[in-house]
């Protein structure tokens, strides 16, 4: 558990950096690499988030770990701007290192068909620390996982959490945004429970926002300016309970803006459905939903922002 606390503690501005054994040195400091599937984390499948073993840093989460029977814990994706990709000194490669203190990862490659992300990044277990979901959320004590200091979240659910994303990570003032699951009764669940239709969760999206360059009801207004708050268990082509619109509000300024804001739109003459209800735990998504349409230069397919207001 010290350890991990230690690990937690060491993601801030200031890089701390943890006392590394000579093997650790080797590998983080000089750029070595462990034997092929030697490594602690090579076979591992617990969920939870894997951070930097020098500094802390947050780096993968365990639902972008993928078996690729190389040698070495694989990745298709990194936390948004976690990782830094420079070329190898071998000319060939490329090199991947922690972004907050240059602790040598591994390297990544790109094309081999392995993922739908389509990238391996190919990590040595020695430069990674792995914290548990339950310790990690425990620690943090908030159901955000990119949650920082000076800063304010909110909630919502509005159909495929693709295209609510895709509009939220544009708007002004916003810090990060993570795709997720909330709402329902399920724990854990992954996206094709969340199809089944029976943990009574909705794709939703965290916005992080900083509230000196941005207002919750500013980021609640582009919410009902971006998707249909008339449509009851849908948006577009996509049917389902799990696309219902909800605000999830933090707090009871939060519900007195989003209540607000649907009188306004009744009054224009909106039939809003839109529920308002009391956030809960916030279950993110697998990692090859967060920021899709970054990803993939696509466009959303049902989300397209109208003016209301």
């Amino acid at each position: 558990m010290t350890l991990i606390l230690l690990a937690i503690g060491a993601c801030t501005d200031n890089v701390k950096m943890n006392q590394l054994t000579p093997e650790e040195e080797r590998v983080i400091v000089h750029k070595g690499t462990e034997k092929p599937f030697s490594g602690e984390y090579n076979d591992f499948r617990e969920r939870g988030t894997y951070v930097c073993k020098r500094c802390g840093n947050l780096l993968y989460r365990s639902n972008a770990k993928f078996d690729s029977d190389c040698g070495w814990p694989s990745f298709d994706d990194e936390i948004a701007g976690a990782v830094r990709r420079q070329p190898d000194a071998d000319g060939t490669r490329t090199e991947i290192q922690c972004a907050k203190c240059g602790a040598h990862l591994g390297h990544v490659f790109l094309g081999e068909h392995l993922t739908p992300i389509n990238t391996r990044h190919c990590v040595n277990s020695i430069s990674l620390k792995f914290v548990p979901e339950s310790i990690y959320q425990e620690l943090t004590n908030s159901p955000a996982v990119d949650l920082k200091s000076g800063t304010e979240t909110a909630v919502f659910a509005g159909g495929c959490f693709w295209g609510v994303e895709y509009y939220f990570a544009r708007a002004k003032g916003v810090i990060s945004t993570r795709v997720g699951y909330t709402g329902g009764q399920t724990e854990n669940p992954d996206y094709e429970e969340i199809c089944g239709g029976k943990t009574g969760h909705a794709e939703s999206v965290l916005v992080t926002f900083d509230p000196a360059k941005t207002t919750y009801e500013d980021i609640a207004r582009l919410f009902f300016e971006i998707h249909d708050p008339t449509q009851v268990d849908r948006q577009g082509p996509d049917v389902g309970d799990q696309y219902r619109s909800v605000v999830f509000y933090q707090n009871d300024q939060h519900k007195v803006v989003a209540e607000k804001l649907i009188g306004m739109l009744k009054k224009k003459g909106f039939n809003v459905v839109t529920k308002v209800l009391p956030a809960g735990r916030f279950w993110p998504a697998e990692e090859y939903h967060q920021r899709y349409y970054m990803k993939t230069g696509k466009s959303p397919y049902c989300h397209f922002q109208k003016k209301k207001f």
